[in-house]
């Protein structure tokens, strides 16, 4: 038991580490890019609530529902970067949508392990997207980057307005998103939400894995309390006591919200205000890990299991959504609950 625990801690060591990516040596503009997809076609979606999919699973060892079925809200889910590796087709900017074998690590990664947390607060709909390769965040080249995600954002638009327009029928909405699908989303917000007439139906938005400033929006404020509505939440998580090379090491305006406490001041919360979190083979672990805002990141001790001490990591960026899962859950409930009482 202790080895598997162990094994449990590199494998989310590994999901969140700055592992070695690898580096495209061609420019955006001579690279060939994949046909978009047309959101009707269900192939086009990772998650759908009218199908089965990775979205409708819930943790090994828990007790938990998916409540989909059930939900008065929706939840609009946006990746984050798995094209990470060296492209296996001549589209190394921008995923194809029909690859096969990405689609499917989309859906066994971060549809399973992040999406998944808000079954129980709504119905889940996930686009596929060309996602920007992972060179896009560290090329030297700002127009690359701004023409990956660019068409990125094209995507994901586009798949929003055939949400809106075939699936909403004026029910209450979370945005949720992790890294580069925070990029995607923060700039969906501002075109959709942000002191638009469709911010009556925002519930609230989950911009997790990115700093992100509190006033990147005009209308939409940083979470502050559990049940707090038309408000955002965001993070990043990063080793007790480390502050990354980017980080002035000053206080900062970037937003923190707590997840085990929904607030943004920086007192410490304890493993014992983690309902649990999901680890290696997407298992339920009750008291996971601690949390503590500090000038506006998030700092985590290694998860509390037998192994720890092994664990040097600094970054546990991957694990945004993993360490804190269950308290999301619940509090994605909570904000639906309480919208809906305000109506």
């Amino acid at each position: 038991m202790r080895l598997l625990v162990f094994v449990s801690l590199l494998f989310l060591s590994a999901c969140a580490s700055d592992q070695k990516m690898y580096v495209l040596n061609t420019r955006w503009k001579d690279a060939p890019q994949p046909m978009a997809m047309d959101y009707s076609d269900p192939n086009s979606w990772s998650a759908l609530p009218e199908r089965k999919d990775a979205a409708d699973l819930i943790p090994h060892k828990s007790t938990l529902k998916d409540g989909q079925a059930e939900a008065k809200a929706d939840v609009f889910f946006i990746h984050p970067t798995i094209f990470t590796y060296k492209p296996v087709n001549e589209y190394i900017w921008n995923a194809s949508m029909s690859d096969a074998a990405l689609n499917s690590l989309v859906d066994s990664s971060t549809i399973l392990n992040q999406a998944t947390v808000f079954n129980a607060a709504g119905r889940i709909y996930a686009p596929r997207y060309r996602q920007a390769h992972y060179h896009a965040f560290i090329t030297e080249f700002k127009e690359d980057k701004a023409a990956a995600l660019d068409l990125a954002y094209s995507d994901v638009k586009r798949a929003f307005d055939y949400y809106l327009a075939h699936e909403n029928k004026g029910r209450p909405i979370i945005i949720a998103s992790h890294s580069q699908g925070t990029v995607h989303a923060t700039r969906l917000l501002k075109e959709y939400f942000d002191g638009k007439e469709l911010g009556k139906q925002l519930v609230a938005a989950y911009i997790i894995g990115i700093a992100t400033p509190k006033n990147t929006f005009t209308n939409i404020p940083v979470c502050s309390s559990a049940n707090q509505t038309g408000c955002f939440v965001a993070y990043t998580t990063f080793l007790q006591g480390y502050l990354p090379p980017w980080h002035p090491g000053t206080v900062t305006e970037l937003a923190s919200v707590n997840p085990l406490t929904w607030s943004t001041d920086e007192n410490f919360a304890s493993k014992a205000q983690n309902i649990g979190g999901v680890s290696y083979g997407f298992k339920y672990v009750k008291e996971f890990a601690d949390a503590q805002n500090h000038l506006g990141l998030l700092w985590t001790n290694v998860p509390y299991v037998p192994g720890r001490s092994f664990v040097k990591l600094k970054n546990w960026h991957k694990a945004d959504i993993n360490l804190y899962y269950q308290n999301i859950r619940e509090n994605a409930v909570l904000r639906v609950n309480t919208f809906l009482s305000q109506k």
